[in-house]
Parts: C-alpha cells; structure tokens; sequence
C-alpha cells in the first residue's frame, strides 16, 4: 500500500492552531504568523508596485485588514494563500489608484540590496550584486499583468496551481503570462542571470522587525 502523505493536513492544522490562538487575542500568535509570512508578502507586494517603502506599508495594511477579519478564515486554503491575495487584492488598489493621480516616475522603483556574506570574494560579491540589480530592474519593467505572475511564481517560487488561485485565473492563464515573462527578462537579460532569481527582493531582517512592530502597536498588543 503506497503512504499516504500528511503534510497538507499538518499544515492546515497548524494554520488552523495558530488562526484560534490569534483570535483568543495571543499576542505571540500574530507574531508567528508575521513572522512566518513576511517575506512571502512583501516580495508579492513589491512586485506589483515596484518601490519598497510603499510594499512594506501594503503589507502593514493587509495584515490589519486580515487580523480584523481573521474569523473568516475557514482553512479552505492556507493561511499563506488567504493573506497573500488580500495583499494582492491591497497592492493593485494602489496601483489603481496611483494611476488615477500620476503615474510613478521610473526613477522611484527602488533596487534592495542583497544580504551578502563580507566573507565573499570581493569580485564575486560585485558581480552578484550586478546580476540582481539587472533581475529587479527586468522584474520591474515587466507590465503589471507579467509582473505579479513572475514574482508569485519565479521569484517567490508558487505552483501554476497556487499562482492561479492567488490571482483569480485559469492555470492555463498564468502559463501563457509566465511564458510571456520569462521571454522579457531574457531579452532584458540577455540569459546572463543564471540560477539566482529566488534571491532576488530579500526581505531584510530589520525591516521585517519593524512591520512586525507595527503591526502589533496597531493592534494594541505591543506599547
């Protein structure tokens, strides 16, 4: 008899766990949870809207918005999906919105730095940082349909599966966009980046500390 793999309900349950604790008012609770989805949803965030101070503010907003409604939550799917499309759903608000006003000068795109290790080889540290700003700046030429398609499912690293659920499409939707793409960063790129996309848009940890802050302050568990 082949095994029957427990990982899916596993994290359900977790997810579930961690929804009761939170809604009993743990402070610790929404800790984990932003702790754990931080960066998912600021990569996804940034992706759509190109700058970083703005992405951290969406995610500050989303998880508000999400705490607040959190009874909702029902498990249907993981908790990394539901706060991720409500991210989403926040950051192509301002996207909406941005472009009834102004639209955003091509300078404001901001490039975030790459955590390297001081222990590097000078060169191979520069050349690094060379490829990822060439991955950031391709990401964020991308028009807005490629752009959150790539980023949820090149960069953060999504099923076809989850990616389509994310943005409300057809599997076969987000293959054709993803297509798409990947051929405008290649001929951005001119195939030079290799295998390092996943490390591109790092969610540092001290800005991670200070959304998580925030957050907490607005709830009210944290002075």
């Amino acid at each position: 008899m082949p095994a029957v793999s427990t990982a899916a309900p596993s994290a359900a349950s977790g997810d579930m766990q961690l929804v009761r604790r939170a809604l009993a008012r743990e402070s610790e609770a929404f800790r984990a949870i932003m702790k754990a989805h931080n960066q998912r949803l600021y990569r996804i965030a940034r992706g759509v809207v190109r700058n970083g101070s703005e992405a951290e503010d969406i995610v500050q907003e989303a998880y508000v918005r999400a705490f607040a409604s959190l009874g909702a939550f029902r498990g249907d799917s993981s908790l990394a999906t539901w706060l991720s499309r409500i991210v989403i759903n926040e950051a192509l608000g301002r996207l909406r919105k941005r472009r009834r006003t102004v639209a955003m000068p091509e300078s404001q795109a901001e490039i975030i730095q790459f955590p390297l290790n001081p222990s590097d080889d000078p060169e191979r540290t520069m050349a690094q940082r060379q490829i990822l700003k060439l991955v950031e700046q391709a990401t964020d030429s991308l028009p807005d349909v490629y752009r959150t398609v790539f980023v949820a499912r090149v960069i953060e690293g999504l099923s076809i599966e989850e990616t389509a659920d994310l943005l409300g499409v057809r599997p076969e939707t987000v293959k054709t966009r993803l297509h798409r793409a990947r051929a405008l960063v290649r001929k951005a790129l001119d195939d030079q980046i290799g295998p390092v996309l996943l490390d591109a848009f790092p969610f540092a940890g001290r800005r991670c500390e200070r959304l998580t802050s925030a957050v907490m302050r607005r709830l009210g568990l944290e002075s």
